[in-house]
């Protein structure tokens, strides 16, 4: 325990500290369940040493207080401010890290975002997410497959994304659903639909992580990406982006979550450019996507 403290602290001083800490770890001891345990006193033991480490003020420990609790104040079924709190700190990022491990040629994860909705609109193959969400049109196609190369037909890809304006459909107060939805892949393992382009957007930056992004001089900015979850049975959850090639934020996303095997071109299409499968887009131009997608085996 004694690193946990300057040097310059008495050693009196640092035997208080470390007795109360032994004393607060002693206090789980009778936990039975042997996972709980472990987590609580690492908790406590890091939590301390982060106290003891930066000498933490009193008032200083009272604003920490006050922030969680308008993290918790600001948080709904509509905005999840701790998902915000734990992507803007890195902390999803490296849970998502420790529970993907790298496995051969399987798809890379990355961040779930605060702003999934359960029970997206079932869209068919070549339907269109969008639902009237403001964008440039955009083509995504590819194909889920298992890390031996066998298509995987019937996982469910759901798919959510911001409109142009920067804004997912929960942000709006008007109950729309648009920019998501989910589909089945086909009996080829091969899926198709229709999206908008994604375009960088800030994260909801007008509350309490906000405001401890702009006191530490930080970027709310979201890289460009369309956000993927892809399902299947025997097969490991895949919780994913797809990064716009090219985008100036790619290397300042704000949640930390960009990996370069996700960033892919986006093939812009002039206005008139016959599109897959016909749809006459009143003369805008459009873009296209290729997300081949590779899912590992499910954890044992």
């Amino acid at each position: 325990m004694t690193n946990d403290v300057p040097p310059e602290v008495s050693p009196e001083q640092r035997a208080r500290e470390d007795e109360l800490v032994e004393r607060v770890l002693a206090s789980f001891d009778a936990t039975s369940d042997a996972r709980l345990k472990q987590i609580v006193r690492s908790l406590v033991t890091h939590l301390h040493a982060f106290v003891r480490d930066v000498r933490l003020t009193e008032q200083e420990w009272k604003q920490g207080i006050d922030f969680l609790t308008a993290v918790g104040h600001i948080t709904d079924e509509r905005r999840q401010e701790f998902i915000l709190l734990s992507d803007t700190l890195g902390v999803s990022m490296q849970t998502i890290a420790i529970n993907n491990q790298a496995y051969a040629n399987a798809t890379e994860a990355t961040v779930f975002g605060p702003f999934f909705v359960d029970d997206a609109p079932h869209v068919e193959l070549g339907g269109d997410i969008a639902a009237g969400a403001a964008g440039q049109p955009c083509w995504v196609e590819g194909t889920v497959r298992d890390t031996d190369g066998n298509p995987v037909p019937g996982a469910r890809i759901e798919v959510w994304e911001a409109d142009e304006d920067g804004f997912y459909d929960v942000q709006y107060d008007d109950d729309r659903t648009a920019g998501r939805g989910h589909l089945f892949s086909g009996e080829d393992g091969n899926f198709h639909f229709w999206a908008i382009t994604p375009t960088p957007y800030p994260i909801p930056h007008d509350g309490p992580v906000g405001a401890m992004l702009a006191a530490t001089g930080r970027s709310p900015m979201r890289a460009s990406h369309l956000h993927f979850m892809v399902t299947a049975d025997g097969l490991r959850t895949l919780v994913t982006h797809i990064f716009v090639r090219g985008d100036e934020l790619l290397d300042r996303d704000s949640v930390f979550g960009v990996k370069d095997s996700l960033v892919t071109d986006f093939a812009e299409q002039r206005a008139g450019t016959p599109t897959p499968d016909g749809r006459d887009l009143d003369g805008r131009s459009w873009s296209r996507v290729r997300f081949d997608i590779v899912l590992a085996p499910a954890p044992d």
